[in-house]
């Protein structure tokens, strides 16, 4: 098979911001299909089932994909990571972690970022073929005033190929509002 490559890049606009704005989860087994193009998802078919969205505060959450490959062994693997901070302990977030900690999920992630056509945000996917998992994380009061006092959770997973982009959503609209796309409600958390 022959590798080829497609376009090169230049340096891009000094518009750029890192963070992320909201982290939706979906439970792996209630996505029955994702479909891509080249690296951008197109299509989510999720029937009635829900994403959930957690809002995080500012510099509270990160998404990072480490690549790893082997020369000797012809192979590259993907590992997309999201960790995320939310402030404030509750019995209500206590029920969900143990639920969220037990699932395989995709994770979507809305960026700070926005698109250069309009002012939407960048939103990824990851865990799309194989899922995330909370691999690790703490659960802490913190001790001075000051501290945080919260949940610091960290998802992982492993893939074949890098991590992806959701399609653009119409303007005025809002995320995974695409006609292509069957979602049931976006439950805010």
């Amino acid at each position: 098979m022959a590798c080829n490559l497609t376009h090169g890049r230049g340096i891009p606009c000094r518009n750029l911001v890192g963070g992320v704005k909201y982290v939706y989860f979906a439970k792996k087994d209630e996505i029955t299909s994702l479909t891509t193009v080249g690296s951008v998802i197109t299509d989510i078919e999720m029937g009635t089932n829900d994403l959930y969205r957690y809002s995080v505060r500012r510099g509270n959450a990160s998404v990072t994909e480490t690549i790893t490959g082997s020369t000797e062994n012809g192979t590259v693997v993907y590992a997309p990571t999201v960790n995320l901070k939310l402030t404030g302990l509750s019995t209500q977030d206590q029920n969900e972690l143990k639920m969220i900690a037990q699932a395989n999920l995709v994770v979507f992630v809305q960026l700070n970022q926005v698109l250069a056509t309009n002012d939407n945000n960048v939103i990824l996917c990851l865990g799309a073929t194989n899922g995330m998992d909370l691999n690790s994380g703490t659960n802490a009061s913190g001790a001075a005033f000051a501290d945080m006092n919260g949940y610091d959770w960290t998802f992982e997973g492993q893939e074949f190929a890098p991590m992806q982009t959701v399609a653009d959503y119409p303007p005025a609209t809002g995320p995974f509002t695409n006609t292509d796309f069957t979602i049931g409600n976006i439950v805010i958390v």
